[in-house]
């Protein structure tokens, strides 16, 4: 058995704000798996992030609770185009916290903060191979 990582899950103060910024910035499809007025115990939607037989992970998304109030998603996002991904994060009210920088022998490499404080990394790569 590996020890690779599987699923991931975002943390948000704002759902709907998280949702919207997600679906514009990365085009996710985002649904609700989990709901209270259904009596489940907690608001819960998938982030599909691709098609299945791609390769990547896709993760989930739920309310920040006061009794966890890190800001803890911190995965990086293989992207075709830095540069894209980089303004389309800006356009949907998210923030660069690192430029694009070369990483040599693996790609191009930037780092962003989502609208709910969020921290996640974006890639595209030369050399190296998902």
């Amino acid at each position: 058995m590996s020890n690779k990582v599987i699923h991931f899950e975002v943390q948000a103060d704002d759902v709907s704000r998280a949702k919207e910024f997600y679906e514009k910035a990365f085009g996710w499809k985002i649904s609700q798996a989990m709901s209270k007025e259904k009596g489940d115990p907690m608001d819960y939607w998938m982030l599909e992030t691709g098609p299945r037989e791609e390769p990547g992970i896709s993760g989930g998304l739920y309310q920040r609770t006061p009794e966890n109030p890190l800001h803890t998603y911190d995965c990086t996002i293989l992207v075709e185009d830095i540069d894209k991904a980089v303004a389309d994060v800006k356009a949907n009210g998210g923030t660069i916290l690192r430029e694009k920088s070369l990483m040599e022998g693996i790609g191009w490499f930037a780092a962003g903060q989502d609208t709910e404080g969020n921290k996640f990394g974006l890639m595209q790569a030369t050399d190296w191979k998902a």
